[in-house]
């Protein structure tokens, strides 16, 4: 992924006053303005000497709260001054990790970004300290310590984890909504938040993070929370997200499991539940690069995964908007162990849609990927319910349908797998045909012997040579050919 981030670390330095503090003088405190109340891994709130309010709610959209007046009332604050503080250029190398956490805790304060006009100086130092804090970690000063760990989450965790506004298809039903054509809700705190996530990664990647230190911070928690986030509409927080996440699964292997367990669990909410999600594209980005490293045997839980997850994710309405990726997760299984194609054509006939032509062109763009990686063996066990529905793809109404149900005989691959199963075929068709062909003949032939009786039977003074004609031509014998009714009328004449 190409990040804009240089555009951001080229803007002016707006806001930066001349009035620095002696870095001298303020390292002995620290330790005092970095402190504060601590729940579970995330450092909550910090002394107002360093600009931070403390704040009532872990890992909240918000970083200063307000006092609560009678009857839980909010009572309005003015809001503190942004304390500036000096660049690490500025100050010694042994101050500089002390300084580190001093922009640390004072980034965790968040602003208002639905009012352009409302703390701009504040909002511009807070973005030059962030770039600071980015270019710290890049450069690689030194091993974070855990109490740096504990510090560097408490800011991630202000800046980042908030409650996300409403989905537009949550605003104007979701009968009306289509996510093709919707435009995407953009995050108004975008300036901030971007340069946090790069820190964030940046974080994560650089060699000084000691995985075993940071586990206890980047934990389950953090991790469901960042998974929270995938839903957010501004699709460049999503790529920030998707490639964060990533990086994660690769550094901390003992979260493997639980980031795929996760990552299921986002998945069977859609299928079953909510229908719409706005990061599922991302998310199967993710896992078709895990399932691209998977060994072989491919492991039980893996297959159970495609079958109860991936397979499924083929019935929402919304498949088209992330198709491409579920495709290729699909097809990585199928290369890697061949016997799961029959599972697959047969999963992707189970969801096969039935009134809606786009998604059945999407179907069958995706089964010629499936086939293409399917062998003969597995093939023929899904021989006939495929070809029945490929039969009625051909006979669609729909051009678009038939057309690409036409395409797949364009595949050597598929061709092949037809040829080597065509000889039976023909020999089958040929046998039926000429069953069908002798059993019309039979039924054809007593339809006409039947018609021919019951016109003897109806007329008695019929001449009785062609009954014997008749009966002898059939090779059927005259007393169960013609009634003893009529034969007894036929008597009585040739006497008279």
């Amino acid at each position: 992924m190409v990040f804009k981030f240089k555009r951001v670390m080229q803007r002016g330095t707006k806001g930066k006053t001349d009035d620095k503090t002696d870095a001298s003088a303020s390292a002995p405190d620290v330790v005092s303005q970095a402190a504060g109340s601590r729940v579970g891994n995330y450092a909550v709130g910090a002394p107002a000497s360093a600009g931070v309010p403390a704040s009532s709610k872990v890992g909240g959209a918000a970083a200063a709260v307000h006092p609560v007046g009678k009857f839980g009332a909010v009572v309005k604050q003015p809001t503190p001054s942004f304390e500036t503080l000096p660049s690490f250029r500025d100050v010694p190398t042994s101050d500089r990790q002390n300084l580190f956490v001093r922009k640390l805790a004072l980034c965790c304060r968040t602003f208002d970004f639905t009012d352009p006009t409302m703390d701009v100086k504040e909002k511009e130092i807070k973005r030059q300290m962030l770039l600071e804090l980015v270019d710290y970690v890049t450069s690689g000063s030194g091993k974070f310590t855990e109490a740096v760990f504990e510090d560097i989450t408490r800011m991630l965790a202000a800046n980042l984890f908030r409650t996300l506004p409403p989905s537009s298809h949550e605003n104007k039903g979701s009968e009306s909504f289509d996510a093709e054509e919707e435009e995407p809700t953009m995050e108004p705190a975008w300036p901030h938040l971007q340069i946090v996530y790069e820190f964030l990664l940046r974080y994560v990647v650089s060699s000084e993070t000691d995985a075993k230190l940071a586990k206890r911070y980047i934990d389950h928690s953090f991790v469901l929370r960042l998974l929270d986030l995938f839903d957010s509409e501004d699709p460049r927080e999503r790529e920030y997200l998707k490639t964060i996440l990533h990086r994660i699964y690769g550094k901390f292997m003992v979260h493997r499991p639980f980031i795929r367990k996760a990552i299921n669990n986002i998945f069977y909410r859609l299928i079953f539940e909510t229908e719409k999600h706005n990061g599922i594209a991302e998310l199967l980005e993710i896992l078709g690069s895990i399932i691209n490293g998977f060994a072989l045997p491919l492991k039980e839980e893996h297959k159970v995964f495609l079958v109860r997850a991936l397979i499924p994710l083929h019935k929402p309405k919304c498949v088209s908007m992330y198709h491409q990726q579920l495709s290729y997760c699909i097809i990585q299984f199928v290369e890697k162990d061949f016997k799961l194609g029959d599972v697959v054509i047969r999963g992707l006939l189970r969801y096969w849609p039935m009134t809606n032509s786009q998604k059945e062109v999407l179907f069958l763009g995706e089964l010629e990927e499936v086939l293409e990686a399917t062998q003969s063996a597995e093939f023929q066990k899904c021989i006939v319910p495929l070809f029945r529905q490929i039969g009625r793809c051909l006979n669609s109404s729909h051009f678009q349908v038939a057309e690409r149900a036409l395409f797949l005989w364009n595949n050597d691959h598929i061709v092949s797998l037809v040829a080597q199963n065509r000889q039976e075929l023909f020999q089958e068709c040929q046998r039926k045909y000429e069953e069908d062909e002798a059993k019309a003949k039979g039924v054809g032939e007593m339809r006409d012997l039947t018609w021919k009786r019951l016109e003897i039977a109806g007329n008695p003074r019929s001449n009785v040579g062609s009954q014997h004609t008749f009966a002898s031509s059939h090779d059927v014998p005259n007393s169960t050919t013609v009634p003893k009714n009529a034969a007894a009328g036929t008597r009585a004449s040739v006497a008279a």
